[in-house]
């Protein structure tokens, strides 16, 4: 059931196709709202689209999912209306030629304009700035940043904050919105140790306070719900069977839920007729010569009428082509 400030998060077989194969696939999840979810994986395993995948930015290709109560991928446009990105490197950064309050304001009026009731707007103008103060403080309170301890307060440039400080700016970014589901990518991102602890605390406060929160991460910590993608290069953990979420444990409690069980292998027959004879080894070109008083043959090469298809169900280039071919949020 929902909470009136976070999004309960189901999926059930949810996968997503691109055009060298499988993203992610077999995604089953059910997690309560204000549930802390962290996506854990390496690096072009898939688990940026998965994040785009259920905040509404991505069309999956099989499956489903309901965040609170809306279905994807019919509903796209409804979940992000209740969803936020926090820091997603490559589709919305924070712009390094404004200061802290600028990015601040410009939040507040994008988030006013766009996703604010219409009503919103016919306010008188110092009324909706008073409100936008109000929000901007609110969120700058949820994040623990001040403005007033940065080197130059609230005119310091954004491309002279620090890595964490960066990562509270765009997380204050994503509240002003009152999100009930909140995605941030690649946390631990340039983070020394101290500092992805206190990150974590810092989501972790920040779904104790009712919102759902999505964080993509190398490695998770204990406490936390974890879907954790498969190497493909180690089929022995990629045919792990997957299974629904469970409530935060602890790291040893228990096996980590996986996804991307890959491809059921082909028939020898299949084999055979997909790879074909063996190719010549010789590289100059030239056919083979026979002994001296026979004339050299060319042998026919079996020539394939379809590319091969990729089987791994988590291909890092699949990744990239199916977030350019979708579209950034």
């Amino acid at each position: 059931m929902d909470s009136p400030h976070g999004a309960a998060v189901k999926a059930e077989g949810f996968g997503l196709k691109g055009p060298r194969g499988w993203v992610f696939r077999n995604v089953d999840l059910d997690a309560a709202p204000g549930s802390l979810i962290a996506l854990e994986g390496p690096s072009g395993s898939g688990r940026t689209c998965l994040l785009l995948a259920l905040t509404g930015r991505m069309k999956p290709t099989e499956g489903h999912a309901e965040i609170g109560r809306h279905r994807l991928p019919k509903k796209m446009a409804a979940v992000r209306r209740i969803s936020a990105l926090g820091p997603v490197p490559g589709v919305n950064d924070l712009d390094q030629a404004l200061t802290v309050a600028e990015q601040l304001r410009e939040g507040a009026l994008l988030q006013r304009r766009y996703d604010g009731p219409v009503r919103a707007l016919l306010r008188p103008r110092g009324e909706r700035r008073a409100s936008a103060e109000a929000r901007i403080a609110a969120a700058l309170a949820a994040v623990g940043l001040d403005p007033a301890t940065l080197p130059k307060g609230p005119r310091t440039s954004v491309r002279d904050l620090e890595r964490l400080e960066s990562v509270r700016l765009s997380l204050a970014v994503a509240l002003l919105g009152g999100p009930r589901l909140l995605a941030v990518d690649d946390l631990d991102l340039k983070l020394s140790d101290a500092e992805r602890a206190e990150a974590w605390a810092l989501l972790r406060s920040l779904a104790d306070r009712g919102t759902t929160v999505l964080a993509v991460c190398s490695e998770a910590p204990e406490g936390v719900t974890v879907l954790r993608t498969v190497d493909a290069g180690a089929p022995a953990t990629a045919g792990a069977p997957t299974a629904p979420a469970r409530p935060a444990v602890a790291r040893d409690a228990g096996p980590k839920i996986t996804w991307g069980r890959p491809a059921a292998p082909a028939s020898p027959a299949d084999a055979d007729a997909a790879t074909g004879p063996a190719p010549d080894n010789d590289t100059d070109g030239k056919p083979d010569r026979k002994p001296d008083g026979e004339k050299p043959t060319t042998e026919p090469t079996a020539k394939t009428t379809e590319p091969t298809t990729n089987t791994t169900d988590e291909d890092p280039k699949g990744a990239d082509d199916a977030l350019a071919e979708t579209g950034r949020a």
